[in-house]
């Protein structure tokens, strides 16, 4: 190992035990998680999924409401196709530390934000989880629903539908142009006002609101920790970075795993 490789490795260590500490005297924390988490998992982000076939679309076309109608079967198929991608991949080291953390935190509050829509928290057993953007193995209506559109009984079709009105079934996620679910956000942002710690893991902080939480929370003064392999939009809000991937990071942070996982440099790529 290079001189190099042990100054970035003692970096690491040292981020992660002040981390560590920040998070044992906390009472009240707030996590936020975006891409990077669910990168580790293997599941590739919204944009780099689109490779093959589907590189010719632009992100717009899969996701809004104007693309679903311009051509419904396609963009379905499209979602189809991201639901077969998620169903292959396990949750990390990282999703099942927070799992652990949240059952074992009992001196005060522990709220999970998260951008992602592929229900790995779920999975790995976090029970409370607010999805900002909504969750990818659910649906919905496009349009407002009549009495006769009941999503058990949809006439089966690419998409599905309601074989009285024709009301399209869609991916229960939220779109471009689309506003994020009132309570879900309403709740985050209650939560990131009164927290004394948020944990930023995994999200370059270019999305709003949410990457709006972790300056809300830093405005009311508590503590903001990033946990991401490369510098983010948010940094400059952080009272501590650890540039490491979650599934190192976070079993270390929070005492859920072991302590003893292997510390690498990593590349600064943005997740």
């Amino acid at each position: 190992m290079s001189s190099e490789e042990l100054a970035g490795q003692t970096e690491q260590e040292e981020s992660m035990a002040a981390a560590a500490k920040l998070v044992a005297a906390a009472k009240n924390i707030v996590v936020l998680t975006g891409a990077g988490i669910s990168a580790e998992s293997g599941i590739p982000t919204f944009r780099d999924a689109q490779t093959g076939f589907w590189a010719k679309y632009r992100p717009e076309d899969m996701a809004s409401q104007t693309g679903y109608r311009a051509n419904p079967t396609m963009v379905w198929r499209w979602y189809e196709y991201r639901r077969e991608l998620v169903a292959k991949v396990e949750p990390n080291a990282g999703h099942y530390a927070l799992a652990a953390f949240e059952k074992s935190h009992k001196s005060g509050t522990f709220t999970l934000v998260t951008q992602n829509v592929d229900g790995l928290h779920r999975r790995a057993g976090s029970a409370d989880v607010l999805c900002l953007h909504g969750n990818l193995n659910t649906q919905s209506w496009l349009d407002t629903p009549k009495d006769c559109c009941h999503l058990d009984h949809a006439e089966a079709g690419d998409p599905p539908h309601c074989d009285r009105c024709g009301n399209l079934v869609r991916p229960a996620v939220v779109w471009f142009g689309e506003a994020l679910p009132y309570r879900v956000l309403d709740a985050a942002q209650k939560a990131s006002e009164a927290c004394d710690l948020m944990l930023v893991v995994g999200t370059a902080g270019a999305v709003y609101p949410a990457a709006g939480l972790a300056l809300l929370a830093s405005r009311m003064r508590a503590k903001v920790i990033i946990v991401n392999t490369a510098p983010s939009e948010l940094d400059d809000a952080a009272d501590l970075i650890v540039r490491a991937p979650a599934t190192v990071a976070l079993p270390w942070i929070l005492g859920a795993g072991q302590k003893s996982l292997p510390l690498t440099k990593y590349s600064e790529t943005p997740s």
